[in-house]
């Protein structure tokens, strides 16, 4: 990375469907620091399966966002996710970069269920020092539409995208920094949001599969309220607290189990197409939903396997006053998406 790229400091934008979250690392010294958190809530409605239904709404809360932060920079690393990007690894045969560039939309129309007029395209050689006669290929492809919506209301809030990044990669950004160890063998890392949760499966640390699947909080909390007869705000407080209630355990059985049959579908498709990744070891889950009480449990002991609670702070240096106001415990599963888009040092 140019010197350049290490004297300034990186503001990781995330627009999630219910909270707009802002992470500033500064790269200057010998390993990253975080110097600044900021969440703002965003108004029901605003994004529907990431689809931005109000520009201007969602504008005036990443504005918001920022000023909180106390970001005055107008460049911003953010990402797109969801149905209409694919992430696939390919193999092709051994050519040089630009000769893998030439190659690599003939390459996607084998592989990507998109109209290829309709794509942005993108790819890394994930074994480039080997020998023989192919080499694997991480294969991205997003569709344009949804690129485009991203930098609209950006612009309308008057930003600059220096790097527009894909959600899988950025989460992976901040696990890899804080859980080194898990960076061999297969392991599944869960972001479960508002509305989405993603599953993003790493064979010896590379994200070789994602898989979205519509339940977050947003189902858990209007389970609770059409199921158990909770009002809205209790709803949301046995999602957000500590403790395990007999209300949330019969939701956890549902939701969960739709979590539970994504990351085993996702692993089972997998194990028949490659050899390498037959057996998960273990699981990982962030994001909001994350805190719900007693799901970690509920995983593992479907899953049959350890289910750890992911934190994007456990090895990251942070800097006093970083989290100020915040609680600590509360919003840390919130900030492995914006933490690894600002864990990007842009050229």
């Amino acid at each position: 990375m140019a010197l350049f790229g290490r004297k300034r400091s990186t503001v990781g934008l995330d627009i999630g469907s219910g909270l707009i979250k802002v992470a500033v690392i500064d790269h200057s010294k010998a390993e990253p620091e975080l110097t600044k958190v900021a969440i703002t809530p965003l108004l029901a409605d605003a994004i529907v399966e990431g689809e931005i239904m109000d520009p201007a709404i969602v504008s005036e809360a990443i504005t918001a966002a920022l000023q909180a932060a106390g970001v005055t920079s107008k460049e911003v690393v953010t990402a797109v996710g969801g149905r209409d990007v694919i992430i696939k690894k390919i193999q092709i045969e051994r050519v040089k970069e630009q000769q893998a560039r030439e190659l690599m939309r003939w390459e996607a129309e084998q592989h990507v269920p998109f109209d290829m007029e309709s794509v942005e395209l993108d790819f890394q050689i994930l074994d480039p020092e080997a020998e023989g006669m192919e080499m694997n290929v991480l294969l991205v492809a997003a569709k344009r539409e949804l690129i485009e919506a991203k930098l609209r209301v950006l612009a309308e809030a008057g930003l600059h995208p220096v790097v527009v990044d894909v959600d899988a990669f950025a989460l992976h950004n901040a696990f890899e920094l804080n859980y080194p160890d898990a960076m061999q063998g297969v392991v599944a890392l869960v972001n479960i949001g508002h509305e989405v949760t993603n599953i993003n499966i790493l064979d010896d640390g590379v994200p070789i599969l994602t898989r979205d699947i519509t339940v977050g909080t947003r189902r858990f909390r209007e389970d609770l309220q059409r199921e158990r007869g909770l009002g809205p705000d209790e709803a949301s407080s046995l999602i957000e607290g500590y403790d395990r209630s007999p209300h949330l355990d019969a939701v956890i059985e549902s939701r969960g189990e739709e979590i539970a049959v994504g990351i085993e579908r996702a692993a089972a498709f997998l194990a028949s197409s490659s050899r390498s990744a037959g057996n998960m070891r273990a699981v990982y889950i962030c994001g909001g939903g994350s805190r719900i009480p007693g799901l970690g449990d509920a995983l593992g002991t479907r899953l049959r396997m350890p289910v750890e609670h992911a934190n994007p702070l456990a090895n990251l240096k942070v800097r006093d006053g970083a989290l100020e106001s915040l609680v600590t415990d509360e919003v840390a599963p919130l900030l492995m998406l914006p933490i690894g888009l600002a864990l990007r040092q842009p050229a």
